[in-house]
């Protein structure tokens, strides 16, 4: 658009005079103009550790460190996400749209499943990497390292069963998908609290998790991995170190049969096929009395490992499984909305009944859960 002839006179005089010495304005107010304009394209963040890192405004582009960010941010951002840590299982293929099976493998920060893949997350285009869950112990000095190596912003936020609702909401302000993180914040705040009212209203059972190909291990009470199984029940698996990994504590059958739990969850992939047909597991109360189930699996295990977000699932199914009458819900309804919110999909009730096969107990397959 031309200017008007006035304002163009105008601008002649002011320069006239300032080329004479005049008294004129100076050119500060552009220059401040084209400083500022980098300011606005960034913004500071706080993690959950107390770093504050600098972002660009908006993120469009997001990488994860781990399995856990993994499952956290797919819930919220799907199409951000320009890779991922660990391969999705094979059972994701009937749940997840296809175009995420095509994202590249960055690989991960911690766990022991292979190291974090920089080359690729360099030619990722991300613009944050992004770590959820337990903090490591060195978590600080391990992200100002990679971020000062590949100079790519590193962000750490802390989930818990308890603070997943937190978690989201920081996740939400972090990425620009503050609404989305509201309502995903709000349903995990609504299920923790639903089983902390139920857990509170019944005689809890005593219970193991058994995890293991033979079935050696246990989750141990007051371990990162153990905190829904502690909550909903006795956790009998008391030893003097809990393991921070996802296997447990190995502690083999005799120490087993000494605790004897009267409910058995044994992981996917486990003992569960085995335990009722061989008679040194038939010493146990709950194998002679048919109250030992596999946990479901698709696309991940349902009580965890990794510890992410799909333990609300495993909440709301041992709730039911073990309190019928106090958990006053339809399974398969609270199930589906889990399905839809988190993994964008709509689950069919042939698919549940798949899910849930070798782990809602004759008596509860009868009364229709």
């Amino acid at each position: 658009m031309k200017k008007p002839l006035s304002l163009l006179l105008a601008l002649s005089l002011i320069l006239s005079l300032c080329a004479c010495g005049g008294a004129a304005p100076t050119q500060s107010a552009p220059a401040r103009t084209e400083s500022a304009a980098p300011a606005a394209e960034t913004r500071t963040f706080t993690d959950s550790v107390g770093r504050t890192v600098t972002l660009p405004a908006r993120i469009d582009r997001v990488a994860v460190t781990g399995p856990m960010a993994q499952i956290v941010l797919f819930a919220l951002c799907p199409d951000k996400l320009v890779g991922i840590a660990n391969a999705w299982d094979a059972s994701a293929e009937a749940y997840l749209d296809t175009e995420y099976y095509n994202l590249p493998l960055l690989g991960q920060l911690y766990g022991g499943q292979g190291e974090l893949n920089l080359e690729s997350l360099l030619s990722s285009g991300a613009q944050v990497v992004i770590d959820v869950g337990e903090p490591k112990d060195t978590i600080a000095e391990d992200l100002d390292a990679l971020q000062e190596q590949t100079g790519l912003p590193f962000v750490h936020i802390t989930a818990t069963t308890q603070t997943t609702g937190e978690a989201y909401r920081l996740l939400g302000e972090l990425v620009g998908m503050e609404a989305e993180a509201e309502t995903l914040a709000a349903y995990c705040e609504e299920v923790y609290a639903r089983a902390v009212d139920i857990a509170g209203r019944v005689d809890k059972v005593d219970l193991l998790y058994i995890t293991g190909p033979d079935g050696q291990n246990v989750i141990a009470q007051n371990s990162y991995h153990s905190e829904i199984i502690d909550l909903l029940s006795n956790n009998l698996a008391v030893v003097e170190s809990p393991s921070s990994k996802g296997t447990g504590n190995e502690v083999g059958l005799e120490q087993i049969l000494l605790w004897d739990p009267d409910y058995i969850i044994f992981a996917p992939e486990s003992a569960y096929a085995a335990a009722g047909e061989d008679p040194a597991w038939g010493q146990l109360t709950a194998i002679a009395s048919g109250h030992y189930y596999e946990t479901p699996m698709g696309p991940y295990n349902w009580m965890g490992f990794p510890p992410s977000v799909q333990r609300y699932l495993g909440m709301l199914w041992m709730a039911k499984l073990l309190y019928p009458d106090a958990a006053g819900y339809d399974l398969y309804e609270e199930v589906a909305r889990y399905y839809d919110l988190f993994y964008h999909c709509t689950l069919t009730r042939e698919q549940y009944d798949a899910l849930v096969a070798n782990s809602i107990g004759k008596q509860a397959a009868q009364g229709g859960v």
